[in-house]
């Protein structure tokens, strides 16, 4: 009977056999270790066989999964330089001080997190008195993307460093008094500290992929040499489950940044029990990683282990590892070492004979105490593996227990995520298993005392050189005195005053066409960061192709389909634009690393991100806020905006709300602008305030979100009047009246004013025409720029008025005098307009797009939401006809002549 497992003569057919008697001969090699020594011999051999080949270079696909063992074997190990003891007392130093911390902190009801530094606390050590390079070395120093959790240990090393204060530690999570500590990195709350923010989980490692993938651009353009910079980000093994943990590892190994490390922190516990309860975490991760070309280097068992592997002769100790689930490993950390006999060794003949050579002491400490990521020599041997090796990026998958050294009642039980305390009698106990100088005495009131050997003990001492030696404390946030850029030429804003004439631009097109012109800048222009998701084209940038280039660390290594034509496809190893391909999250992702350079690396670059604005802030609204929280500057432009300008693509591409999340941000200052002299206003001063003069007061931890539109229109020019540069700036100007419009309306005739932002703005206009025309009726039309920007100083006003000061909110300002009510409209939803109603002293209305997009043309989705000029002319005589000021059977007469 045929095997139908075997491969088939006519599979072979595509890979001809040059020598079938030699392929032969090694099938039947195999076949004989299969029956003489087992098939587990015999997947060994064939395994070892292919790791051979692997490092010899030879093309053959690799191996997925290896052992379930360590990756560098004891005998491999280097030793650890420095002292050894004395990293372990400043490591034991530690543990207490972050749980002292959370425990101190629980009477407040504020939380804390113990169990994840506790499993973590040598990951960081090691690369703290090692490897972790500082600011004050040559270069930027390294980036740390610190796991959110294990905040409290972090906490704990800055104050046995004395850069935090005992105060500031019973601070912890209570910032309001102005000297606490935020629960979590978050550079806003303790800038000088904390570079990113990490806590919102998957989002860690994403952008640590994209700063290490930034790190090189700015090398490989010329603006900074950042080749002593290497990217860490500690990471949880449950956090790898959120679809941006892993969305960009074959951009990190297609681009071989081997200047970036992940270390994952398996403790194989997530928040509410194991990650993979019937599986393991550390084999699938392996497979993952490897999978898409990274370095793999496992780091599982402690020295411990050692003398069983000598004892497994068979290879049954290693099967039985692979076999066990990562839940049941959890169950042995908890059970005593008769259970652990029956249970983990009972079931082979071949490890009952092994554990009756190990007393229950030596069964205990394995598989309680001795994993790879809590012994320092382990996981110095990863680190500097992973440093030194060159053409791709590392993991390394680090296992721990988590809740180590804070006794039974915390290490691996499915609860330790939220147990936010130890009591006086398990603090006793951790101090004497840390060996720690603390007197029962120092416990007053049952209030667990801080530890500290003292300022100048021989560990403070110690931790201080070695940070001395590696360039200065981390982590850190180094803001470098840098001097404001130079303000761009006034002609490349100026060119859009005039208008277009008779010529119809998209505001989009007005975009483009202002940064073609601001990149040319030759202060500024290479400091430009153009960041696109493969819609360049969608937008009028491929003019931007050839002068600028595409960023590729290879060049461009093939003849492009187009080289013949004026705007093909360049890539270059110096190219500016980021082209990132069909995602989002990963354009945001190199928006962050570029906004927050001026920090990170001391170079300020301008960052524009240009995107469909229904994929930007709906999608990818966690990285807007990450930006904000890592005092990110730049502009986001949302392209294709509005809920009715696009046409045909309907309710997925039908942007009616992003300006209503943007407004929650409060980093976030969002624009829709009407006219390209406005885009180029607001751009003007937008580069003013994040990298130029800002004026006393102003907050440069800001960034700008500009909503720009596909709908060629006329662009009129600039009125010149006073006031309308900090009108666009403050969010509102009125752009014509009836009269300077060219209408002249009749004596005395009703009067409302039209507040239109975006392109309602022209559903305005029309709308103006048409009231005067045929219904008698004098409107003025103004342009609101930013409805949010409006709404933030109206609440600064009112904020202003509780401390007793006397301050006029500026659309009240604006509006002061207006004659009649006012009607508001958009291509949003009524939500947006309506942000500034309570100050408005008129009447007011407003119109929106709500509920969902549709297929349609621009002119029949208008009606269909009832924002289009006759929808606009009906409301508006609606709101007059409420005030008496025309007769109400205008209304109906209205609807009835346009068909609403």
């Amino acid at each position: 009977m045929t095997d139908p497992n075997a491969i088939q003569p006519s599979e072979l057919d595509q890979l001809p056999d040059r020598d079938p008697e030699e392929t032969a001969e090694w099938q039947a090699s195999l076949d004989a270790v299969t029956k003489a020594a087992g098939p587990h011999r015999a997947a060994y051999l064939m395994r070892r066989t292919l790791e051979r080949a692997e490092g010899a270079g030879i093309a053959l696909p690799k191996l997925l999964e290896t052992d379930y063992v360590n990756s560098i074997p004891t005998s491999a190990e280097p030793s650890v330089p420095g002292d050894e003891a004395m990293e372990q007392r400043i490591t034991a130093w530690n543990r207490w001080n972050a749980a002292a911390m959370v425990t101190r902190g629980s009477k407040y009801g504020v939380g804390g997190h113990i169990a994840t530094f506790a499993s973590a606390a040598w990951l960081y050590e090691t690369g703290f008195n090692h490897f972790f390079k500082g600011k004050e070395a040559d270069g930027s120093g390294d980036q740390l993307y610190i796991q959110g959790h294990a905040s409290p240990g972090i906490y704990a090393r800055a104050f046995l460093d004395g850069r935090l204060s005992e105060e500031q530690l019973d601070n912890f999570r209570r910032e309001s008094g102005g000297n606490g500590l935020p629960s979590y990195p978050h550079p806003r709350r303790l800038p000088w500290l904390w570079e990113f923010p990490t806590v919102s989980m998957g989002l860690g490692p994403l952008s640590a992929i994209y700063q290490a993938r930034f790190n090189r651009y700015l090398a490989n353009r010329g603006i900074k040499d950042t080749a002593g910079s290497h990217v860490w980000a500690f990471l949880g093994d449950g956090e790898m489950d959120e679809p941006e943990s892993t969305a960009a590892l074959a951009l990190a190994a297609r681009e071989e940044l081997d200047n970036l490390t992940f270390v994952i922190n398996c403790n194989l516990q997530r928040l509410d029990g194991p990650v993979r309860a019937n599986f393991k975490i550390v084999q699938e991760l392996e497979a993952q990683f490897r999978g898409a070309g990274w370095n793999v280097i496992k780091t599982l068992w402690g020295t411990a282990w050692d003398e069983l592997f000598r004892l497994d002769t068979t290879g049954a100790l290693v099967r039985r590892l692979r076999q066990v689930p990562d839940a049941q490993i959890q169950t042995y950390q908890t059970r005593d070492a008769a259970y652990i006999r029956q249970d983990f060794f009972g079931g082979d003949p071949a490890l009952v004979e092994m554990a009756k050579l190990l007393s229950d002491d030596k069964i205990l400490e394995c598989f309680h105490l001795s994993r790879g990521g809590h012994e320092a020599r382990k996981v110095f041997a990863a680190y500097k593996a992973a440093v030194e090796h060159k053409g791709a990026p590392t993991v390394i998958l680090a296992q721990t227990v988590k809740g180590h050294t804070l006794g039974e009642g915390f290490a691996s039980k499915n609860a330790n995520h939220q147990m936010k305390k130890l009591s006086v009698d398990e603090f006793k106990n951790m101090r004497d298993l840390l060996e720690l100088p603390i007197k029962d005495s120092d416990f007053v009131d049952g209030v667990v005392p801080y530890g500290h050997p003292g300022a100048d003990s021989p560990e403070v001492r110690y931790l201080q050189e070695r940070r001395a030696a590696l360039g200065g404390p981390a982590p850190a946030r180094r803001v470098h005195p840098v001097a404001p850029l130079p303000a761009p030429a006034e002609k490349a804003f100026a060119s859009f005053d005039k208008g277009s004439g008779s010529q119809n631009v998209a505001t989009t097109m007005a975009f483009v066409r202002l940064v073609k012109d601001l990149v040319r800048d030759k202060e500024t222009g290479k400091r430009w960061v153009p960041i696109v998701p493969d819609e360049a084209r969608t937008f009028g940038m491929e003019s931007l192709f050839p002068s600028l280039g595409i960023y590729s660390p290879k060049g461009q290594t093939y003849e492009p389909v187009d080289r013949d034509q004026l705007m093909y496809y360049k890539e270059a190893k110096n190219g500016q634009i980021l082209n990132e391909g069909i995602t989002e999250a990963g354009s945001m992702a190199d928006f962050i690393a570029a906004s927050t350079s001026y920090a990170t690396h001391g170079e300020t670059m301008i960052p524009f991100y240009i995107f469909y604005s229904m994929f930007g802030w709906q999608r990818t609204a966690d990285q807007m806020w990450q930006l904000g929280d890592q005092l990110g500057r730049g502009f986001l432009v949302g392209a294709t905006a509005g809920r009715t300008t696009l046409t045909g693509e309907g309710l997925q591409h039908a942007d009616g709300h992003s300006p209503v999340i943007a407004a929650t941000n409060p980093a976030a200052l969002s624009y829709d602008p009407a006219f390209a002299y406005e885009v180029a206003t607001i751009v003007k001063d937008g580069l003013r305030r994040m990298y130029g003069e800002a004026a006393p007061g102003e907050d440069q931890d800001v960034f700008y979100y500009l909503t720009v539109y596909n709908e060629p229109m006329p662009q009129p020019a600039k009125p010149s009047v006073d006031g309308v540069d900090e009108g666009i700036v403050k969010g509102l100007y009125r752009f014509n009246t009836a009269e300077s419009a060219g209408i002249t309306p009749p004596a005395n005739a009703p009067r409302i004013q039209l507040l239109g932002s975006g392109t309602a703005i022209h559903w305005a206009l029309k709308a103006q025409q048409l009231l005067a025309e045929e219904w008698g009726v004098a409107a003025d039309v103004w342009s609101a720029t930013s409805w949010s920007e409006l709404r933030r100083d109206a609440l600064e006003a009112d904020e202003a008025l509780l401390r007793g000061e006397e301050r006029v909110p500026f659309v009240r300002q604006a509006l002061q005098g207006a004659e009649g009510p006012v009607l508001a409209v958009s291509d949003y939803m009524r939500q947006v307009p309506d942000q500034i109603a309570q100050w408005v002293e008129q009447d007011w209305s407003s119109l929106g797009a709500d509920g969902f997009g549709l297929s349609d043309t621009r002119e029949a989705a208008r009606r269909h939401f009832g924002v289009d000029a006759e929808s606009i002319v009906v409301a508006a005589l609606a709101q007059l006809a409420k005030r008496g000021e025309v007769k109400a059977t205008a209304v109906k007469e209205a609807r009835e002549q346009y068909g609403l």
